[in-house]
């Protein structure tokens, strides 16, 4: 690899599977030893990218590089070059943890002599040294997703693609693999984090993408995305859908709104969330409306893809491949 280029480099990545374009072009590129975040909905594409980047499926157009290998000219040198954690736990449940570890070993053909070790130091810093002769179905979650964590990295790859990893985890197990995560960056390993949630990639992001519908829509830190949402947001939920229109047109003197279904979303620009709720308060007094739920937060993904697109983030997955699913955009309104 070329000093200064970066460890990942995706360019107008396209993908199709019949009628349904699961990226339309997407860029992005991951420098040597930082955490680039790919947010998005089920659906986005951002597992269709983190394939083409491990050189399971080749893109219809563009490209992409791994340490400067192309991943459709030279898949084999790609594929010894990175670590990859799906959805889903990829170890064998009837084997112990050690086994497991020995096996992947065996398959990323590393030298016998340095498979015992590079398990045991594993299992250490994984924090799974007592459970290394349990039989993995014994294991809980968090333990699984560490375990197959370590599997990812048995061959010392420079490069990490963990894709929703968190998936399916209670916050303490989320919490223990954000921890691990950190430690891998710290030493110098370069991570593609695929994710949902915003604050996974506040943790642990140095720079964010976000995708929807297989395309681009915003990028940056997460800070710069929640200073284009303002500090927080109030969420009006009404007792209808024509409640919620009559109170997005009141409550633009407010900040910028948009609707989704029966709950309105007022963006705050100056910050003051006591004074933006006495306001929102009186105005749908003003209007007779009384709301089911009024609430005061900081801002979500859902938020992000409100602002930037005027639909909240839709769910769909087909065959095992995230696909985009057309929806209509939702009315929304801003101040002029």
């Amino acid at each position: 690899m070329t000093t200064g280029q970066p460890a990942i480099l995706a360019e107008g990545l396209v993908k199709r599977f019949g009628d349904i374009t699961a990226l339309g072009g997407v860029s992005f590129e991951v420098p040597v030893g930082k955490v680039l975040g790919l947010l998005g909905p089920n659906g986005a594409g951002k597992t269709t990218a983190v394939r083409i980047l491990t050189t399971l499926l080749r893109p219809d157009a563009g490209s992409a590089h791994v340490l400067g290998v192309d991943v459709t000219v030279d898949p084999h040198t790609v594929r010894g070059s990175i670590g990859l954690a799906g959805q889903y736990a990829a170890v064998d449940e009837n084997l112990t943890a050690s086994e497991n570890l020995k096996m992947v070993g065996r398959l990323t053909h590393m030298p016998a002599t340095d498979i015992g070790p590079r398990g045991r130091e594993l299992l250490q810093q994984f924090a799974l040294g007592d459970a290394a002769d349990r039989v993995v179905r014994t294991f809980s979650g968090g333990m699984r997703r560490r375990l197959d964590l370590a599997a990812s990295l048995m061959h010392r790859p420079p490069v990490l693609l963990l894709d929703e990893p968190t998936t399916g985890l209670d916050p303490q197990g989320r919490s223990e693999l954000w921890d691990v995560i950190e430690d891998l960056t710290a030493e110098g390993v370069t991570v593609l984090l695929t994710t949902q949630y915003l604050e996974e990639a506040d943790q642990l992001a140095d720079y964010i993408v976000v995708v929807d519908h297989g395309l681009v829509i915003a990028e940056g830190t997460v800070s710069a995305l929640k200073a284009q949402l303002g500090a927080t947001v109030i969420e009006v939920a009404l007792r209808s859908v024509d409640e919620a229109t009559v109170a997005a047109t009141k409550l633009e003197s407010v900040g910028p709104v948009a609707i989704d279904g029966k709950v309105v979303h007022v963006t705050l620009l100056d910050g003051d969330g006591g004074a933006a709720m006495l306001e929102t308060v009186r105005a749908l007094d003003g209007a007779q409306l009384q709301p089911a739920t009024l609430v005061l937060r900081e801002p979500t993904l859902d938020d992000v893809f409100l602002e930037l697109t005027g639909h909240v983030a839709e769910q769909a997955v087909e065959n095992g491949t995230d696909v985009p699913v057309p929806g209509g955009r939702r009315r929304r309104r801003r101040r002029s």
